[in-house]
């Protein structure tokens, strides 16, 4: 509604004094720790001092709406107030008599001063301050004028909803994508973001237009649970705070005695799905009904079409439902065979059929029929609509009647900035991902499935792989797979990191490399071809970040080298080692020059005072023209020192050839200080950041002629840099190395020639150069 805003809030000055002398409530301390019952000890409060500051009056009454009028302030909240009358003559005097000691006391308040009918008109017109309005809730004064007013709103939102749906959608919407998804957010708004608490005052507004029930059951748990961990955040950080800062997790999960942060990040998650998952039920039913009512003046006699989608499913009036006579108590597949329906057909299925599934439908018997997994491989493959009927039958349980497994994974969240959902729907949206792929395997079922359960592990203790491969295995079981195919799914769980963590971290001309990858396939070509989809799917569901054209290529190239490997294929023309990039050039560089190539992505270097130094300084320089080094081969050619790295640019174009050309010949020639210059450029880009210590590891057997290094460590322009220069300081000679990067970390692999290499040296000067 209109309304002048004044900055403050209820954790003002405690007990200021208005000018008539009565004090504001102290809000903190006498309310206990939060909850339902501290929200309402503080409403009760709140309308005990504001009652005080309406003189009594004929024909005027003080109103709360919003979160004072539903009884649910926090600490930090402001409070909304209409003065409503009947046309005083005196009421701008009277409003200044309630307004200005609550501005005083430093309250935040949202007010207005109307009549019932200026009132109802605003709600007309305006659908932000109808909601407030609909929450009315009388305070002081004419308590019938207040009345009046909640009767005039509600009775005004029944009647005409198709004129404001339309607006309430929109505005739903637009918050929906600049807020984001709570459930699925390292850092959520409660408040704004999709399935938080404006989505249950949503689900409220649409009630009391009679078009949907009200909330309830578990939305009603879920909300209160949200309510709470807003006033807890307030109470806690001591402001208006509504976005779950990570900086607050800790402190507002120790107020609602949460283990520790993840918990509540997990217990936040799965409430606000429950919000969001009752929300879109409740369009989808507002949508029929406004649809029933655009044709009921054509079509006065109601038709019921019923189109067959499976054994017992039927489509009727655009939803998914039972067949007539059909009784699910007789029948254990049928679940899934109406879940894989509904996700073909892409139509939502009905709550109505949910709920009858769910609590009448058997439980499937330990090892399931054949039927049942088919339904389930036809419900994963059925793409993007799998994701919505997925959630829906895992809203009603469901879901973990087919697998006991899931309600741990469920809503479990993901603390790193490359997974954009939580573990479970990460596991459906992979599912989704591997469907296109389905056509390029030979074994479609194993890959879907594999996919649904590649990080089942994920929240135990241990490598969630090799966890995972475990829980795999008792699933294949209960599926009824046979021998073969539960070995390949336990193999794919398990080794569903290996192409990417090879392709990008292991030298693909080391044959050690690639055995391994054999290995771990048992020489499968078609198991591989599962894997490499299964590579593919993950990436896809866990964010823009985990994948690129260059990663698909360095995984591509791996598995063709390993169908080469195990007698499938044609070899790949292999790419020249560094001793081979300058075979041909002539003529070659006088002893002490450099000769500069940039062909695409690869930038190869010979000449200079030697190999270690040559890379350090080609690295460096790459990183002062922002581009990120991905792999490096290092080697000597007639006695000159040779360097060949690909690179990709962070962000825009690569860089200018010709400039990108002269500073490399600078810095080779000793001319352009590359330390001093990455150093400015490191300053400037990590002022105010904290930085996780860097950790190294040796990797024993990873490769046939080489000893790997591999370092994980927090990544910064110049790292690689450094950490070559480093090495060349500890006497290691750097044969190559494979660059990974993951959001703002890196793992990056150094092949280390020599066998005297003093590792416990070398780990401390990798360590110190990765902290500079």
């Amino acid at each position: 509604m209109p309304s002048d805003r004044q900055n403050g809030s209820l954790n003002g000055p405690a007990g200021s004094n208005d000018p008539a002398g009565r004090e504001a409530p102290d809000v903190r301390a006498p309310f206990g720790v939060g909850g339902p019952p501290s929200r309402a000890q503080l409403s009760d409060a709140l309308d005990r001092w504001l009652a005080g500051l309406l003189p009594p009056v004929a024909g005027v009454a003080l109103v709360a709406v919003g979160s004072l009028g539903r009884r649910e302030v926090v600490a930090h909240s402001d409070v909304d107030l209409v003065l409503l009358h009947t046309g005083h003559p005196r009421i701008s005097e009277i409003a200044e008599s309630v307004w200005y000691p609550i501005w005083d006391s430093a309250v935040g308040l949202d007010h207005a001063v109307r009549t019932v009918d200026e009132a109802v008109a605003v709600a007309r017109t305006d659908v932000k301050a109808a909601l407030g309005l609909l929450d009315a809730r009388y305070v002081a004064g004419d308590r019938a004028l207040a009345d009046e007013l909640a009767a005039a709103v509600r009775a005004a939102w029944r009647a005409s909803p198709a004129g404001w749906l339309g607006e309430l959608r929109e505005l739903t919407e637009a918050r929906w994508r600049t807020a984001g998804e709570l459930a699925f957010l390292l850092e959520p708004d409660l408040k704004e973001a999709r399935g938080g608490i404006r989505d249950a005052v949503t689900l409220r507004a649409l009630a009391y237009a009679q078009l949907v029930d009200a909330p309830r059951g578990s939305v009603r748990d879920a909300y209160r649970l949200l309510l709470d961990t807003r006033d807890a955040l307030h109470r806690t950080s001591d402001r208006a705070l509504d976005r779950l800062l990570l900086a607050e997790q800790d402190a507002v999960a120790e107020a609602l005695n949460y283990a520790d942060a993840d918990a509540l990040l997990h217990a936040v998650a799965d409430a606000a799905r429950t919000i969001a998952y009752a929300s879109d039920t409740a369009w989808r039913q507002v949508d029929g009904l406004l649809s029933k009512r655009r044709r009921w003046p054509i079509r006065r006699r109601s038709t019921v079409n019923r189109r067959p989608l499976a054994e017992g499913v039927v489509e009727q009036n655009g939803e998914v439902v039972l067949a007539r006579g059909v009784d699910p108590a007789l029948d254990p597949v049928l679940p899934l065979r109406f879940a894989a329906a509904a996700a073909v057909a892409n139509i939502p299925p009905g709550r109505s059929a949910l709920e009858r599934l769910a609590t009448a439908a058997p439980p499937l018997p330990d090892v399931w029929p054949e039927t049942a997994v088919h339904s389930l491989v036809a419900l994963l493959g059925a793409g993007e609509a799998a994701i919505g009927v997925w959630e829906a039958c895992d809203r009603h349980g469901m879901v973990e009647k087919w697998l006991p497994e899931w309600g741990r994974v469920r809503s479990l969240p993901q603390r790193n900035a490359l997974h954009r959902y939580t573990v479970d729907r990460h596991l459906v949206a992979a599912a989704v991902a591997a469907a296109p792929l389905t056509r390029r395997v030979a074994r479609p079922d194993l890959l879907l499935i594999g996919a649904l359960l590649h990080d089942i592990g994920k929240g135990l203790p241990g490598d969630h792989s090799e966890v995972g491969a475990e829980i795999a295995s008792r699933i294949a079981v209960r599926l009824g797979l046979a021998g073969e195919d539960t070995d390949a799914l336990v193999r794919l769980v398990r080794y569903h990191l290996l192409l990417a963590d090879t392709a990008t971290r292991r030298d693909l001309d080391d044959p050690a490399t690639l055995e391994v990858v054999a290995e771990a396939v048992r020489h499968d070509g078609v198991l591989l071809d599962v894997l490499h989809a299964l590579t593919e799917a993950d990436a896809a569901a866990t964010g823009p970040a985990a994948w690129s054209g260059w990663k698909a290529g360095l995984v591509s190239d791996l598995v063709r080298r390993v169908h080469v490997l195990i007698g499938q294929g044609t070899p790949p023309t292999p790419r020249p080692r560094p001793a081979e990039v300058f075979a041909a050039t002539d003529p070659l560089p006088a002893p002490g020059e450099c000769t500069v190539t940039v062909h695409g992505d690869e930038v190869a270097v010979v000449g200079g005072e030697g190999v270690q130094q040559l890379l350090s300084r080609t690295a460096g320089i790459c990183a002062l023209h922002r581009l990120d080094v991905y792999a490096a081969d290092a080697g000597t050619f007639d006695g000159r020192p040779v360097v060949v790295v690909r690179a990709s640019p962070r962000f825009g174009r690569l860089p200018d050839p010709t400039l990108l050309t002269a500073d490399l010949r600078r810095a080779v020639a000793g001319n352009y200080d590359v330390s001093s210059a990455l150093a400015r450029r490191e300053a400037e880009a990590r002022e105010n950041t904290t930085v996780a210590p860097p950790q190294v590891s040796w990797v024993p057997d990873a490769s046939s002629n080489a000893t790997v290094l591999e370092l994980r460590a927090e990544d910064r322009r110049g790292l690689l840099h450094d950490v070559t220069a480093a090495l060349e300081e500890a006497g290691a000679v750097v044969r190559g190395a494979r660059i990974s990067t993951f959001g703002s970390a890196v793992v990056d692999a150094f092949y280390l020639i020599g066998s005297d290499l003093e590792q416990d040296e070398i780990t401390k000067a990798v360590l110190a150069a990765a902290q500079n």
